[in-house]
């Protein structure tokens, strides 16, 4: 370990005096002081547009310079874990209370990202480098493939390089191709993680239609895999391809969107060389899946103060039940699933209309189902893809949308335009227990030399109960400037039966988590 991790930061020290251990009733106490705390919340922009220093000054100096874009983006966070950190077994010793068990991390990101833009009538073409690092970080394991250590990736790489080839204005018909990010509906299947010090980007082709009646995006392409201080490409062996429809005027009252996602990885891809790779970037799961779903959105306004989403997905195809420490040899003879899975998200939203902090109460029910029998040969675990997974299922991330019934309460305002705050809590359940707990990059909790229904870690526990806890966060962030956003967040987790039953042996405890970032528009 690093000796300067032994010195407390200041960010560490705010988290103690604000007493991130108990923030659960810190969010119970502001939420009975507000008495009406925007749901879901969100980073507060600035109160006019801001394109960055770089850009401002060009701009001023040349009105021409409007079609370039200069900047950097610069992001510094502290997160501060008790219970839930990540030793070298990553998450199956989550909450437990044995000394060997090393689960409390506190250590800090940086991230840069330089870009440049041009925009013509007609084309447009842009390049953003990445710079990520992790510092006085314990999670780090040198002996661990990858190092253990999926956080960490510079000095510089390539994030995004693009070219664009159309005008929405004069033509309905574009084109993006290289490497770029993949954003679609609320990022529950794919999105750009950019809370993650590493995001998601994709080496793909995509082609853009839309008029008055119809759009769709089609796209084919595939992860950029991420290895430290290594070029990140992606992989031949692991395709993704997708249509992305909307449907402007099928509904007056409704946002109407539909697609298709297929993911496509060969079984060769587990005898590549994955040993500068990390969890979760490892060698993925052999699979043909094929995910449809649905998304319909109320307009604003047509409810009045109240707003509604609902998004149903069904996922078919085949998969091998394949994860990131499994041998090569186990991969190799994995037999093949046939998949039958669903997942659900429906939410509702009341506003309260004039008020200047601009509040708003938010439920949102989300449901990944799970396996109720892993040896029939056909699985019914949900896959969420490449999301954005990020204060979706809890600010703490200890879930994915898999095998997961997740009832979420948001509670915000905002007090001035460039201060946010929220309350929310979570109640959640494993969808069944004859199947894992997946954490948020969807892999099992799954300590194997546990015996079932032993108690001494998690595993499948057919006996177990399906409550996994409940959750609390308190979020605030803080625009203080135009090119400048303050963001802390205190959670706390409560343990459920599952929990306190598949560490029934060992020994449980509760888990917090705390988090200061700053971000910088230069």
């Amino acid at each position: 370990m690093n000796p300067l991790h032994r010195t407390q930061s200041s960010a560490t020290v705010l988290c103690n005096l604000l007493g991130y251990k108990f923030a659960g009733r810190l969010a119970l106490a502001l939420a009975s002081l507000v008495p009406v705390l925007h749901a879901q919340y969100v980073p507060p922009p600035p109160a006019q547009p801001f394109p960055g220093y770089i850009n401002q000054a060009l701009r001023a100096s040349d009105p021409y310079m409007n079609v370039w874009d200069l900047g950097v983006n610069v992001r510094l966070r502290e997160e501060d874990k008790s219970g839930a950190g990540t030793t070298n077994a990553g998450s199956s010793w989550d909450f437990s209370e044995r000394t060997v068990d090393f689960n409390n991390n506190n250590y800090q990101l940086t991230r840069i990202m330089p870009r440049v833009g041009y925009t013509a009538k007609w084309f447009a073409v842009a390049i953003e480098g990445r710079s990520s690092y992790s510092l006085n970080d314990n999670r780090y394991s040198p002996t661990a493939a990858g190092h253990n250590l999926p956080e960490l990736d510079g000095p510089l790489d390539l994030y995004q390089g693009y070219v664009v080839i159309g005008n929405h204005k004069e033509f309905p018909l574009s084109l993006k191709i290289g490497r770029q990010e993949l954003v679609y509906g609320d990022q529950r299947l794919v999105g750009h993680a950019r809370w993650l010090n590493v995001p998601h980007t994709f080496d793909a082709a995509k082609l853009r239609y839309q008029n008055a009646y119809v759009g769709v995006d089609v796209f084919t392409g595939g992860l950029v895999y991420i290895a430290n201080d290594h070029l990140s490409k992606a992989n031949s062996q692991d395709a993704f391809s997708g249509a992305y429809f909307n449907f402007p005027k099928l509904s007056q009252n409704h946002n109407v969107e539909a697609y298709l996602f297929a993911r496509n990885v060969a079984r060769g891809i587990v005898t590549d060389n994955w040993s500068a790779y990390a969890a979760p970037w490892r060698f993925p799961a052999p699979q043909d899946l094929y995910t449809a779903g649905v998304r319909v959105k109320s307009k604003p306004g047509v409810a009045g103060p109240w707003d509604y989403t609902v998004e149903t997905m069904y996922q078919f195809g085949s998969r091998t039940a394949v994860f990131p420490a499994t041998t090569v040899a186990a991969a190799l003879a994995a037999p093949r699933l046939t998949q039958s899975a669903y997942a659900a998200v429906a939410q509702l939203g009341y506003s309260w209309a004039g008020n200047p902090w601009q509040p708003r109460l938010a439920l949102i029910g989300s449901y990944g189902s799970g396996d109720n029998n892993p040896t029939d040969g056909t699985s019914h675990t949900f896959q969420n893809l490449f999301p954005s997974n990020h204060g979706l299922y809890g600010a703490m991330d200890l879930s994915s949308l898999q095998n997961i019934r997740d009832l979420r309460l948001a509670y915000s305002v905002k007090p001035k335009t460039n201060i946010s705050l929220a309350v929310e809590g979570h109640l959640q359940w494993l969808d069944n227990s004859n199947d894992y707990w997946y954490n948020v990059a969807g892999v099992p909790r799954n300590f194997t030399g546990a015996a079932v229904g032993s108690g001494k870690g998690y595993r499948i526990n057919p006996s177990y109960g399906s409550a996994l806890g409940s959750e609390l966060d308190l979020l605030a962030g803080w625009t203080f400037i135009p090119s400048a956003t303050l963001e802390l967040g205190l959670s706390r987790y409560f343990r459920g039966d599952y929990i306190k039953e598949s560490l029934s042996a060992v020994g449980s405890k509760d888990a917090g988590y705390c988090y200061l970032q700053l971000t910088l528009n230069l």
